[in-house]
């Protein structure tokens, strides 16, 4: 019999699992409470259970955790950890420390399958989506290795400030395990992190942003990189299903909670997208729209002819947008000397010896 994996389940999905066993309702907000506590990885240590529902649990469920099959550290300080899945899958998250907090870049796919020429995620291809448990496990394994003095605080979440899905593969392509395992991050028996502090990424996919957005109170991120169709679909092949005028238009109909702003990422490449012309184009496409832009000098990858732009470059780009009234900050690499940075993230699994590949 295959054990129910209760970390796959909301809170109220584990209420409603209990009440099945003919247990009553607290018992479910017992349960899930204390699967998000610091050490927890058995049923013997639920003390507050009696013996006979423990032995219950511990013979039909199963508390899940992500061992990590590797761990690097860059120069900078930024935190690689590669996991080991069930099926000898691995993914990895990123762990991005700062003076005043802590970013975790979380995977919701191994692999990817949007294919996005600019990224070696998206040389792997997609191999399956990630479980709700595979999600919000990356949290709890990175907390659990964090050393000491990066955490500030006694929440279950002080060791981590903000949660970025911008890691391996699209999260509105998996959008039911996201919005589960969003549910759990953000459920105060769960790991209690607030909306405004978890960001979701998404290259394109108009009809599930509207969605995400009218279920969930998080905010929105979208890999942009140009708003030309020609350039957009030559970088990103989700714009010949979502061309531009789509996307944007999902954009000023995304219903975001008040005082939020959406976040365009706009990855820029030498002589492709970084000329004073595309700085005009996209700050007038943009109009009307509550948002910030993120530039990022491309992260130059073995077996691609793209280059990163000049300093100058980027910050003459950076400065028409301005002009306009944008917020634009321009993002610098971190992790890339650990293949950590943004596109680099890329794996295999040996099924013997379980070997890893960065950029």
């Amino acid at each position: 019999m295959n054990k129910v994996d209760l970390k796959n389940l909301t809170q109220e999905q584990l209420i409603a699992y209990v009440q099945e066993l003919g247990l009553p309702v607290f018992r479910g907000r017992q349960i899930f409470s204390w699967l998000y506590r610091p050490g927890i990885n058995d049923f013997s240590q639920m003390t507050d259970l009696n013996k006979e529902l423990r032995a219950t649990l511990a013979d039909k469920a199963e508390i899940s955790q992500l061992p990590v099959a590797k761990q690097e550290k860059s120069k900078d300080g930024t935190i690689k950890f590669a996991f080991r899945l069930n099926d000898n899958e691995i993914i990895e998250s990123v762990l991005i420390p700062e003076e005043d907090r802590n970013t975790l870049c979380i995977s919701c796919q191994v692999g990817c399958a949007m294919g996005c020429d600019f990224c070696l995620t998206g040389t792997m291809g997609l191999t399956r989506n990630l479980t709700p448990a595979e999600i919000v496990n990356q949290v709890c394994a990175v907390i659990k290795e964090m050393p000491e003095e990066m955490c500030h605080g006694d929440k279950k979440n002080s060791c981590i400030n903000n949660l970025v899905f911008m890691g391996m593969g699209e999260p509105l392509a998996n959008l039911d395990n996201l919005l589960t395992a969003l549910d759990i991050l953000m459920d105060q028996r769960g790991l209690d992190f607030s909306g405004r502090k978890i960001t979701v990424s998404t290259c394109g996919i108009v009809p599930k942003m509207k969605e995400l957005g009218e279920k969930t109170a998080v905010n929105l991120a979208v890999s942009l990189h140009s708003v030309n169709d020609e350039v957009r679909s030559q970088l990103m092949p989700i714009n010949r299903k979502y061309p531009v005028e789509q996307l944007i238009q999902a954009c000023r109909d995304f219903p975001m909670p008040k005082r939020r702003m959406i976040m365009f990422e706009y990855i820029m490449i030498k002589g492709l997208n970084d000329s004073d012309a595309d700085a005009r184009e996209l700050a007038h496409k943009l109009r009307d729209i509550k948002c910030k832009i993120n530039l990022l000098p491309y992260n130059e990858c073995p077996g691609t002819d793209y280059q990163c732009p000049s300093r100058e470059r980027t910050e003459a780009f950076q400065q028409i947008l301005r002009k306009a009234d944008y917020t634009v900050f321009i993002r610098s690499s971190r992790g890339s000397d650990i293949s950590a940075a943004c596109g680099q993230l890329a794996v295999k699994a040996n099924s013997e010896k379980g070997e890893e590949r960065g950029a």
